[in-house]
């Protein structure tokens, strides 16, 4: 999958979905996380990858206010969205294995969730790697398998009970495809990285009720397009929130999600 592949997997009007019912439940506990790792390294210059909506370039802003943010993301959308949400920070339209920005630009690259899209990681790290200044820091997290996050898993059941042939895989594929620490630290350092640290770290996520998550999934993520294509119509939503209903209860909602975080030196 190219670049231009991986941006076509997210539509113009996904955004303001994946902020209102995602957002808020799955991604911001690790924002904060992220942001004060990267703020007690005291940067300069951060560059954020793959920034989404902001959740994180926000969250950045505030933890390191005397900090440059660059933020980029591949998606035109998304550079749209968050340039409003957080506008404290510079945005631009990027990829991250060409990036726009000359070598020893940044002390402090931050990407949260989004190098599983990367279609070449080691390729993306090393030009990540390009872009830092002797001494500075990768910082990033990737989800754990699909079975350490209860919303995903009880999502991607609902939709194995809508569509028990040819069920839609992206969560199980993209976001959590990239979930062993020993082949995301291989690649690190086959990009020239000394790998700081690899820490396993569990928060909950809390939401007001599993159909507001189920609507964020299926409306705010390329899962959309995998259900589209199948033209199911509107009982995939019924059958899906059912079977998140029944394995997280109606809500309110708290569940365990898992993740990885690490820390490259150039």
């Amino acid at each position: 999958m190219t670049g231009t592949d991986a941006d076509r997997l997210w539509s113009a009007s996904m955004p303001a979905a994946y902020e209102e019912h995602l957002v808020p439940v799955v991604f911001r506990p690790f924002a904060d996380d992220l942001s004060a790792r990267a703020a007690a390294l005291s940067p300069r210059r951060i560059l954020e990858l793959a920034a989404g909506t902001g959740v994180l370039t926000a969250s950045l802003l505030a933890a390191a206010p005397s900090a440059e943010v660059t933020a980029t993301d591949l998606n035109e959308a998304m550079v749209t969205y968050g340039s409003d949400r957080a506008p404290g920070a510079l945005w631009r339209q990027a990829d991250a294995q060409s990036l726009p920005f000359p070598d020893d630009a940044f002390d402090l690259v931050v990407c949260q969730f989004g190098v599983m899209f990367f279609p070449d990681k080691v390729a993306a790290f090393a030009e990540i790697r390009r872009v830092l200044a002797p001494g500075g820091r990768f910082l990033f997290n990737t989800w754990g398998p699909l079975g350490t996050h209860a919303f995903g898993a009880a999502f991607q059941a609902g939709l194995e009970r809508a569509f028990p042939v040819d069920t839609p895989q992206f969560l199980p594929a993209v976001p959590h495809g990239y979930s062993a620490p020993a082949l995301v630290a291989a690649d690190l350092t086959a990009a020239g990285f000394v790998v700081e640290e690899e820490h396993e770290l569990t928060l909950d996520g809390r939401a007001a009720s599993v159909a507001d998550v189920a609507t964020g999934f299926l409306t705010g993520t390329p899962a959309r397009a995998a259900v589209e294509e199948r033209d199911a119509g509107p009982g995939v939503r019924a059958a899906v929130v059912e079977e998140m209903t029944a394995r997280l209860g109606p809500g309110p909602v708290t569940a365990p999600m898992t993740a990885y975080v690490f820390r490259g030196g150039a």
